[in-house]
């Protein structure tokens, strides 16, 4: 059974049991959606639908900010700076001094950071459904990948967890050797760049064990046999189904409104 490799609490869910090709293909479809417009119409109806999606997922709105949260600062982010460097058009919102937003602005903002977010959710959904050795199988047998990528995609998304676990055992140890995130902002800066190299020489010598050992046990050296099969069933057309639906929907919302703005024109 597909474990959440973010909770492993997660099972029985209609998303975890539903085979990772067919998710893959629900999030490309909705993301392609997406990046073709520059409108909140389509972005908004498309993070609506992701976020009715939630219960199939066994994800409450609360678990899904602690997980989503850098995405929704970083789309905060995008979407101010957009609606204050965007051309000025419409009705007057808000002005004081250089801060000037109007209706085409805000506008601008709010499709730049909805789009952001609709963008990064399908991705974390998969991530949180999904067992890497189930998308592994089902990219080897049903894609007909070669094996050498496959196992390399596996052996990184496997080693994400443990990257994680190193980044707070690295802290722990900086911290019991005195050094850690106390001082200016200069020094906490200098302190981050110094655990992140520290991950890094880690991951690189994790890494090249990993590929070694791999290497030793003959992997990706000729005929492979599997010792569970990547079917579909129902679940897997009920979750392209609704891949589709909610990207037809947002295209169908945004002609309707007028507001569909095709990235290339």
């Amino acid at each position: 059974m597909s474990v959440d490799v973010l909770n492993p609490e997660i099972t029985g869910r209609l998303l975890p049991r539903a085979n990772p090709l067919s998710k893959l293909f629900a999030a490309v479809v909705i993301s392609v959606v997406v990046m073709l417009s520059v409108d909140w119409v389509s972005a908004g109806v498309v993070l609506g639908g992701e976020l009715l999606l939630l219960p199939l997922l066994g994800i409450s709105i609360r678990r899904l900010f602690l997980r989503a949260w850098p995405f929704v600062v970083a789309a905060l982010i995008a979407a101010y700076g957009t609606a204050l460097l965007a051309e000025k058009t419409g009705r007057v919102l808000f002005e004081w001094g250089p801060l000037l937003f109007t209706e085409g602005s805000v506008g601008a903002g709010l499709a730049i950071g909805l789009r952001g977010l609709a963008i990064a959710l399908p991705g974390l959904f998969l991530l949180s459904s999904t067992d890497p050795t189930d998308l592994a199988d089902a990219l080897a047998q049903r894609l007909k990948m070669p094996h050498r990528f496959v196992l390399g995609a596996l052996a990184g998304m496997r080693l994400v967890g443990l990257l994680l676990d190193e980044w707070r055992t690295l802290g722990l140890a900086r911290h019991a050797r005195g050094v850690g995130h106390e001082g200016n902002p200069a020094a906490r800066f200098g302190n981050f760049l110094g655990q992140a190299f520290g991950l890094m020489v880690q991951a690189i010598r994790r890494a090249t064990r990993l590929a070694v050992a791999m290497e030793a046990r003959g992997f990706g050296a000729g005929p492979r046999t599997w010792a569970r099969a990547s079917t579909f069933s129902g679940v897997d057309v009920v979750v392209a189904l609704a891949g589709v639906l909610i990207a037809a929907l947002a295209v169908t919302a945004a002609v309707l409104t007028g507001t569909w703005n095709f990235i290339l024109t």
